[in-house]
């Protein structure tokens, strides 16, 4: 099934905000696309002029696929604590694009090493959430694109956790995911 749908609700969440008035038809869209209806996890991904522009969005689903990706488009866009919150005159950019991820429920991988965890992990196909502690990030199955190498990768997700780069070494909690990415 084309999900190319779900980029024009991710737009028109955010346009919401922006005009200020209701632009999406919840009970329409449930009943052309009954996939909304169903529990999912999304992350939603804008990017300007190719560079990360905001990123937010749900690891284990909790809510309707639909309310989902509402959500999410407008955390991305105005909520997102790395960037100021997106201006109209950004989001009419023809170089701004908006990106979906559905998520797979994540799993957790058991691993004895990090020689283990390298044998382990598919590159450019795993989503990845680290867990130790207090501490948790993910990077999606996208990240491997600017990070393609594993120790680069792990590098980078313990940094984002707030850990040092070789918390590999304190041994976390690693689940896996898949998703299904939607770019037009």
């Amino acid at each position: 099934m084309d999900h190319r749908f779900m980029i024009e609700i991710a737009k028109d969440a955010i346009l919401e905000e922006f005009l200020q008035r209701p632009l999406i038809d919840r009970m329409a869209l449930l009943k052309q696309y009954p996939i909304l209806g169903k529990k999912g996890a999304t992350f939603v991904t804008l990017e300007k002029r190719k560079a990360l522009r905001g990123c937010i969005g749900t690891l284990v689903s909790h809510r309707v696929l639909l309310d989902d990706l509402i959500a999410n488009a407008k955390s991305a866009a105005f909520r997102d604590s790395r960037f100021r919150p997106l201006t109209q005159s950004e989001f009419e950019d023809k170089n701004f694009t908006i990106e979906v991820s559905i998520l797979s429920e994540p799993k957790q991988l058991s691993y004895k090493d990090q020689a283990d965890l390298k044998r382990k992990i598919k590159v450019g196909v795993d989503g990845v959430i680290l867990k130790h502690g207090n501490y948790q990030a993910t990077f999606l199955p996208q990240v491997w694109e600017q990070l393609p190498r594993f120790e680069a990768f792990f590098s980078h997700l313990c940094q984002k956790a707030g850990m040092r780069s070789n918390c590999l070494e304190a041994h976390p909690k690693i689940y896996l995911y898949r998703v299904q990415k939607i770019k037009v």
